[in-house]
């Protein structure tokens, strides 16, 4: 077995070894308003559950070159944010959105995705997805320092759920119907396969 000090290593070696190692990893499709009143939409597979009490989601943003993205600097400023399930039927437009884009273009308009209004918070989410979830912002942390190796950790607070009908029975949701899909390494995607069960030890 290979022995690795990622201190030996690039950003890009680390990088290529985290995303081929820790995988499948879920997407959040994340919409945010920046300060101009723009509608901004971007996804991270640096996201998962937090807490269920209280209900918090994380999400880690890296930087480019020492500097926020627009998703990170708008949930700072704004401190509410919507993030949304990415799955098998609207995958290809949330894809688009990762186009590098200036602050003040839309990338909901490039994507042709359909804005709908929240309940809790002022940003607005999306049509296309299943399963979206108001979030506030419960904490920020700046990581690894302000140069190219920097990110900022979000943790956000649920505020409210949105579901799908089809998907939901009983106070839970149907995983086939849902049909998330997860990042892989480079350009690959992954799908729901087969799903087996195993018990807990008491």
């Amino acid at each position: 077995m290979l022995s690795i000090d990622p201190a030996s290593l690039s950003e890009k070696e680390n990088y290529k070894f985290l995303i081929g190692s820790i995988i499948p990893r879920p997407i959040a499709f994340v919409t945010t308003m920046s300060a101009n009143g723009v509608l901004n939409g971007a996804p991270f597979s640096y996201f998962n559950i937090v807490s269920s009490n209280p209900p918090m989601i994380s999400l880690s943003i890296q930087r480019a070159q020492g500097r926020q993205k627009d998703t990170a600097r708008n949930i700072i400023e704004t401190k509410e944010f919507v993030v949304h399930i990415v799955d098998d039927h609207n995958v290809e437009k949330v894809n688009k959105t990762a186009a590098s884009l200036p602050p003040e273009q839309s990338e909901i308009e490039l994507a042709k995705l359909t804005p709908e209004n929240s309940v809790k918070v002022s940003v607005p989410g999306v049509k296309e997805a299943k399963i979206r979830m108001e979030c506030r912002l419960e904490h920020s942390l700046e990581l690894g320092g302000s140069d190219s190796s920097g990110c900022d950790l979000i943790i956000g607070r649920i505020v409210q759920f949105h579901i799908d009908e089809s998907i939901y029975e009983k106070g839970r949701i149907d995983p086939t119907g849902l049909a998330a899909v997860s990042r892989l390494a480079g350009n690959y995607y992954a799908k729901i396969g087969e799903i087996f069960e195993i018990e807990r030890p008491k």
